[in-house]
């Protein structure tokens, strides 16, 4: 019996020996190398790729935003500020503009089949206002202008970036709500167009805050 009690002991001890130095080893001393050795080679990707203006963190390049006008009485969907550029449809951002916090609510895609009655309405009902919205006095949007991109949202619903067509498509009306001159504002969205990655993954893009801020710096620059 005391043998027994003994060598039950000792399996509990080296049990709990075992526990404890894993728990340091993996719950401490792994995950703060990793940590210290992101923060030295990758700091900017380590802090969540935080995009800054005016010395203030306005979000991250990874994650959209939206820019909406705030919400008047009896609303329950917010307007799109159009003087800003917008991003893909999201049902998975929070209300924002351009220098204030934002929260995300929830990341997925609809999981509706091509041929569902919803998500036909959706699109044909987001096309609609991508051409009564981006067509000004001097620039009418035609529906075939209209890129997939601007109807539809990403797989997460949380993409931050937009197509270069998308992007061109808004110039015109950003350019006429920003009193800015057209070709301005078109080379804005070419400095800001990033290629593909390596030169052939992915496809050409542009990040909707980063263009937004450039935006505001030379509306801040007119004035």
């Amino acid at each position: 019996m005391n043998n027994s009690a003994a060598n039950t002991g000792r399996v509990l001890w080296a049990g709990l020996r075992a526990l404890l130095v894993l728990t340091v080893i993996c719950g401490v001393v792994y995950p703060l190398a990793v940590t210290g050795i992101a923060q030295v080679a990758f700091p900017g990707k380590a802090n969540g790729s935080e995009i800054t203006s005016e010395g203030k963190v306005v979000g991250s390049a990874l994650i959209g935003q939206t820019y909406n006008l705030p919400l008047k009485d009896g609303e329950e969907t917010p307007t799109p500020d159009l003087k800003w550029f917008q991003p893909r449809p999201s049902n998975g951002l929070g209300t924002n503009s351009v220098n204030t916090q934002y929260s995300i609510i929830l990341s997925g895609a609809t999981n509706r089949s091509g041929d569902n009655e919803d998500l036909i309405t959706w699109v044909k009902d987001a096309k609609a206002a991508v051409v009564k919205d981006n067509s000004t006095a001097d620039h009418t949007v035609r529906p075939s202008d209209v890129p997939a991109d601007a109807v539809t949202s990403s797989g997460s619903g949380l993409d931050p970036h937009i197509s270069p067509e998308y992007a061109k498509l808004q110039v015109h009306r950003v350019a006429e709500k920003n009193d800015l001159p057209v070709a301005r504002v078109d080379k804005l969205v070419a400095d800001h167009t990033d290629d593909r990655i390596l030169g052939f993954i992915g496809e050409p893009r542009v990040n909707v805050l980063q263009l937004n801020i450039a935006l505001r710096q030379l509306v801040a620059e007119k004035g």
